[in-house]
């Protein structure tokens, strides 16, 4: 099968979209597909071209089996709302000539990741002009993201952006998103429900996978063999609440045998940095390479995952399935009734959202039951093993393209 992703974000750091992008690539090969990618250069989660693709700015590559063309885009260096969307433009606009090229080579089928759904339509057109499935995939609604956490305002902009989404949602042969409530929200924009699929991030469950042994960061960082982890690992951005790690950490400042790790890079970092600045209990690492993401999940006693109010049921963190995998005990901070909500309570604790007694007082809880977390670890570990295992998610994922590219049989009336 021919198989063309366009996905803005493509690389093979340890979090974010491009991490699935460049996973789905490497497996899809592996299974004998011919795989294209049309991507940005890499540059999240730092917002920088990282070095050696900043120039020639169109370049192409061979990555683990796949093809991949790199088209340039602006990137700023401090995003905001207007700026974000001419970005994301950016890139709409220089991709175009690289996957008007692609039509020539007639894939079976063009997935487009969103973000950026300003890309969607360069996606549709690609299809349409080489007779491929047209497929979106949708790992956040940047609209209503935007305008809830206020990156953008107005009523009148709201309501003609989204329907213009809705016009080009209903535009795809199918379109998929990573939860329920997500899928449920393609139904409330008119995507007609035969179209609709659930396709979750999904993790690698052997390659992540509870350590038998003693994480050798706890040695490197100095962390004595008794204290309980609590860690936080993934990209630092505005969309988490991640100033809710610094509060419980400072009204937990008395017990010494809870000690905070926070790992990743991202436009929060320097906040963090200053919020943390006086606080012995919390260490602050750099993004760390993709093949010790098992030992680094690894390191938690406990997980933390905290998100603002204003994005819950517009994305599901990515991050959620590697720390499910590595078998330790999550503790989020989101509203009852919500998809997280309903994960992360059957192996964690789910605390309200802007409530730091609340998340510190669920951290010394499990810091006090070795036991119980352990109980916990058991759960999230079947859970990623039952819902979530990569073969599996994308296993069925092809079982949907070749449904969708089966030929129909033709009736004739008598």
């Amino acid at each position: 099968m021919k198989i063309l992703i366009y996905s803005a974000n493509f690389a093979p750091e340890p979090t974010g979209i491009g991490k699935y992008s460049g996973e789905m690539a490497e497996w899809l090969v592996s299974q004998g597909h011919d795989v294209r990618v049309v991507a940005a250069p890499p540059y999240y989660p730092d917002w920088k071209i990282a070095e050696g693709h900043a120039w020639p700015p169109y370049q192409h590559e061979v990555w683990k089996g796949a093809r991949v063309w790199r088209a340039p885009l602006w990137v700023p260096s401090r995003p905001g709302g207007l700026k974000r969307i001419l970005h994301l433009l950016s890139f709409a606009v220089t991709s175009l000539p690289v996957m008007l090229r692609q039509v020539g080579w007639r894939p079976d089928v063009v997935l487009t990741v969103a973000p950026a759904f300003v890309c969607a339509p360069m996606g549709w057109l690609t299809a349409r002009l080489s007779g491929a499935q047209a497929w979106l995939h949708v790992q956040d609604f940047e609209i209503d993201v935007a305008f809830k956490m206020g990156l953008m305002e107005g009523r009148w902009p709201r309501q003609a952006l989204l329907w213009v989404e809705r016009r080009m949602l209903r535009r795809f042969d199918v379109v998929s998103s990573i939860s329920r409530r997500m899928v449920d929200r393609l139904r409330n924009k008119g995507v007609d429900h035969d179209c609709i699929r659930h396709f979750p991030n999904w993790v690698d469950v052997d390659k992540v996978r509870p350590l038998a042994h003693v994480s050798a960061y706890r040695a490197e960082l100095g962390i004595a063999h008794n204290a309980t982890v609590v860690l936080f690992s993934g990209t630092l951005n505005g969309k988490q609440g991640l100033m809710m790690i610094p509060e419980a950490a400072r009204l937990l400042g008395n017990r010494s045998d809870i000690e905070f790790v926070i790992c990743g890079d991202g436009v929060m970092k320097p906040e963090l940095e200053a919020a943390c600045a006086n606080l012995d209990n919390v260490r602050l690492l750099p993004l760390q390479p993709s093949e010790r993401l098992g030992e680094l999940l690894g390191l938690a006693d406990i997980h933390l995952l905290p998100q603002c109010p204003e994005a819950e049921d517009l994305v599901l963190p990515s991050k959620l399935s590697g720390m499910l995998s590595s078998g330790r005990p999550v503790v989020a901070t989101c509203r009852e009734g919500t998809e997280m909500a309903h994960v992360v309570s059957r192996c964690g604790i789910v605390v309200p959202p802007d409530n730091h007694a609340a998340l510190a007082g669920a951290i010394e809880s499990l810091a006090n039951q070795p036991a119980i977390r352990v109980e916990l670890g058991l759960l999230a570990r079947r859970f990623a093993e039952d819902h979530l295992a990569q073969k599996s998610v994308l296993g069925q994922w092809l079982r949907h393209l070749d449904e969708l590219l089966a030929p129909h049989p033709i009736t004739i009336d008598s």
